[in-house]
């Protein structure tokens, strides 16, 4: 067919160009971004749309050969001659070279198109939160934990984890994933010597909250949900899940390997980036703390209406135990006291009580689970993004500095050996330690960049989750409704019935 391009004659240039603007999944190029490389030339609009009409293109893509095909023919149309395919037939010994400069700068025209979809996280907190729900529960029996699993990957499936396992996974996952916001876990045990009123069953329920709120926030993870590590963990049936977790690991690596624009990061970050990272970090910290504080008097209302729950009870028993008493008035009280009568009336109303004591109880379960439960799942999630931050500095950062302040040790060793000459053999070691010292800081630098990209991703999360603020306070708002509304349904059942028992001088409307 005429005008048809043969892969093994084509200049080098063209694969070059070839290499900085093909898509990174396949090995097409997009037609959008073909255009945009087609407006970089100064070749009139009408030369340029006969130059489209030539090219073939599939599903909005150029293969590779058309794309070589193109070349030839801006090549042609920046000698002045007219883009026929025809005309190529005459370049049996080379194909014309095109001027579209270095092929190096071209990577930005595959990104322009791609780049605010690449950076911004298009999720909401509703979607996040309906996707795969982790029950934790406990097997006192196997001293292991119990995870069920509602619709995980359209599969019902439970797995059997020991708090050893959420040991492992944690590790590999913040290997895995060093850039991202991966959650704490609680600790195994209560610390010893420490002065607590915390019984060892209330620790182990704290801690199984915790987990539950851990491998919640990761199933729900954009990056993390469809990661082999998570399902090996969440769906692994076998006898050894830390071994399958760590072979899992090393077979994939750290996400800078796998991530397909980890080394193009650069390009995709905002030139203000490390002041909106600054601006949000030091929002996000305050939001954090004054979510403690919220949760903090969260928890001291759920605790108000546990105490209240036994304080209730109690009440209800000692007016009990004060019926129950059985003793003789003396005959200076029988004559004319009604004590007797009213005596027998309050051993009834301890059942009320005891009601008013389950319905307060309730009420505290309600705030435990609704609100301070949802306030905690948020924390972990702030907190976790605080422990990121400070891996990017401490880490990232500081290992990269580190890696040029070494650098700079052997570049003087070199000028120095330039100016004492030694042995030839010493002098092309250094010289490869240097070539290796090189490598290793470019590499740095990559890996700087996507842990800005990931965390300017990470932030966006953040953000996400916020709107959290009005599920947790419908919540809050709800428990207190139905708290009353139950509990004043039974205080007004008792107060009629406080009449019927005492007669009409029942202290209800006759204050001392």
């Amino acid at each position: 067919m005429a005008g048809e391009i043969n892969e093994g004659s084509v200049p080098a240039y063209y694969r070059e160009v070839y290499e900085a603007i093909r898509c990174r999944t396949d090995e097409r190029v997009q037609v959008e971004v073909f255009q945009r490389l087609l407006q970089r030339t100064d070749i009139s609009k009408a030369v340029l749309g006969q130059i489209a009409e030539h090219v073939d293109s599939t599903d909005g893509f150029l293969s590779k050969l058309s794309l070589y095909k193109a070349l030839a023919l801006i090549a042609l149309a920046q000698q002045g001659k007219q883009p026929s395919p025809k005309l190529l037939e005459n370049c049996i010994q080379e194909l014309p070279k095109p001027q579209l400069g270095e092929p190096r700068e071209l990577t930005a025209l595959r990104m322009q198109p791609t780049q605010e979809d690449v950076l911004t996280m298009s999720h909401t907190l509703d979607k996040l939160l309906v996707r795969d729900t982790v029950q934790v529960e406990l097997i006192p029996e196997k001293k292991g934990l119990f995870l069920k699993h509602v619709e995980y990957q359209h599969y019902k499936i439970s797995v059997y984890r020991r708090y050893s396992d959420f040991d492992v996974f944690h590790e590999v996952l913040l290997q895995r994933f060093a850039y991202r916001v991966v959650p704490a876990l609680p600790p195994k045990r209560m610390l010893k010597g420490v002065l607590t009123s915390v019984s060892e069953r209330d620790f182990i329920e704290c801690r199984r909250r915790a987990l539950g709120r851990f491998i919640n926030l990761v199933a729900r993870h954009p990056f993390f949900s469809e990661d082999e590590l998570v399902k090996t963990f969440l769906t692994f049936s076998g006898s050894d899940v830390q071994s399958k977790l760590r072979d899992s690991y090393k077979k994939t690596g750290d996400e800078f390997m796998t991530n397909r624009i980890a080394t193009l990061a650069k390009e995709y970050l905002p030139a203000d980036i490390q002041a909106q990272f600054s601006t949000s970090r030091e929002l996000i910290r305050n939001i954090h703390n004054s979510f403690q504080k919220l949760r903090d008097r969260a928890e001291k209302m759920a605790e108000r209406s546990k105490e209240n729950a036994t304080d209730l009870l109690m009440f209800g028993r000692e007016l009990s135990t004060l019926g129950s008493d059985g003793s003789s008035l003396p005959s200076l009280a029988s004559s004319q006291s009604t004590w007797g009568t009213l005596r027998q009336s309050l051993k009834s109303l301890s059942v009320e009580f005891a009601v008013l004591s389950d319905k307060a109880a309730q009420q505290g379960r309600r705030e435990e689970d609704d609100v301070v439960e949802k306030l905690n799942i948020f924390l972990d999630l702030l907190q976790s993004y605080r422990d990121l931050c400070e891996r990017h500095e401490k880490g990232v950062l500081h290992e990269h500095q580190r890696a040029l302040h070494k650098y700079g040790m052997m570049k003087r060793q070199m000028m120095s050996a330039t100016v004492q000459p030694k042995e030839q053999a010493s002098v092309e070691q250094l010289e490869s330690r240097i070539v290796q010292q090189e490598n290793a800081i470019q590499t740095m630098e990559l890996r700087n960049y996507f842990s800005l990209f990931c965390l300017h991703q990470e932030t966006q999360l953040i953000f996400i989750y916020l709107p959290i603020t009005s599920h947790i306070l419908g919540a809050f708002v709800n428990s207190q409704v139905q708290g009353h509304r139950e509990m004043g349904a039974v205080w007004n059942e008792l107060q009629p019935k406080l009449g019927c028992l005492f007669g009409g001088n029942n202290g209800l409307k006759t204050p001392i």
